[in-house]
């Protein structure tokens, strides 16, 4: 299930400065390489979480050490990684060497199992993590309403650069909000990237 949220906002891309809503989706938890290990191995049953985690390690290390090769690695369904490098431009050929070469950038195309993931995702609709957070600040205060429009301009004025998931999530797009405590959406708070 993945829980996303709806705000409003315009497309940096877009000639049309007119706001429309648009849905960010909310990180549930951010998983460790062990956590991770762990659930392949429970899925399997077949190899312990250590021999999981040592393959995933060692493939990790072997990709990287192939791919500064040169080479192209197919790793089935999960996909292709490869490497472009970037590059700041000289005079002329005879001009360029190695040091003009800024960075190596990874490459991924998704294989077969990422393909249409849209088919198999089902959705959630929540409250944003700055409504989230709020509602419970209210809550533990006693507080009967949430002022949404408060709470998102004091995370704005606080200096901090506003992300997506900061932005007005109205969609009505009416402004102030009030929320009764306890009625707003799910979500854990494990995001990193909302307030």
């Amino acid at each position: 299930m993945i829980d996303y949220s709806v705000y409003m906002m315009t497309p940096t891309y877009s000639k049309d400065e007119t706001p429309k809503a648009y849905a960010k989706n909310q990180v549930s938890e951010i998983w460790s390489l062990e956590k991770f290990a762990k659930h392949i191995s429970d899925h399997n049953g077949v190899y312990s979480r250590g021999t999981v985690k040592g393959v995933i390690s060692d493939m990790c290390e072997c990709l990287v050490e192939q791919l500064l090769n040169g080479n192209k690695i197919q790793l089935g369904e999960l996909g292709t990684f490869g490497i472009s490098i970037s590059s700041e431009g000289a005079e002329s050929i005879e001009k360029f060497t190695s040091k003009n070469i800024k960075a190596v950038n990874i490459l991924f195309t998704p294989g077969a199992d990422f393909e249409n993931l849209i088919d198999r995702a089902e959705f959630n609709p929540v409250a944003s993590r700055i409504a989230q957070k709020a509602t419970l600040k209210a809550e533990k205060a006693g507080e009967a309403t949430v002022d949404l429009e408060a709470a998102k301009n004091k995370v704005n004025a606080g200096g901090s650069q506003s992300t997506n998931e900061d932005e007005e999530d109205d969609s009505t797009g009416t402004g102030s909000t009030t929320v009764t405590p306890g009625t707003g959406g799910g979500g854990s708070s494990e995001d990193g990237g909302e307030e």
